[in-house]
């Protein structure tokens, strides 16, 4: 099926959306952040993805794709899943902070 990795994707984003909504971990309302969490990944990870397509060391198979490339032959579903991968685990991340404050992770004050 030519959407399974999109479809895998959607699943991830509405596993870990009840964690946004239930436990207010507010990770959507604070975008500026996220964005800055996300950047690194998105640009190391899909630079790299780019040149192993391009050096012929990395494929995709296109059936599980809906066929959108990006430049460098990127397809669209790998974007996504620099996107969507992070986010939920940023979203488990802060969901876990929410329950557990007194659990330490680096970042405190």
């Amino acid at each position: 099926m030519h959407a399974t990795y999109l479809l895998l994707l959607a699943a991830c984003v509405l596993g870990t959306l009840p964690l946004e909504v239930v436990l207010h971990v507010a990770v959507y309302r604070r975008w500026r952040r996220l964005g800055i969490a996300l950047l690194p990944a998105v640009v190391l990870f899909g630079a790299w993805d780019v040149a192993a397509i391009a050096a012929g060391w990395w494929h995709y198979d296109r059936s599980y794709l809906v066929g959108i490339d990006l430049p460098g032959r990127l397809p669209l579903e790998e974007l996504l899943f620099f996107l969507v991968i992070p986010t939920c685990a940023v979203l488990t991340l802060e969901a876990v902070r929410t329950r557990r404050p007194h659990w330490t992770v680096g970042d405190e004050g």
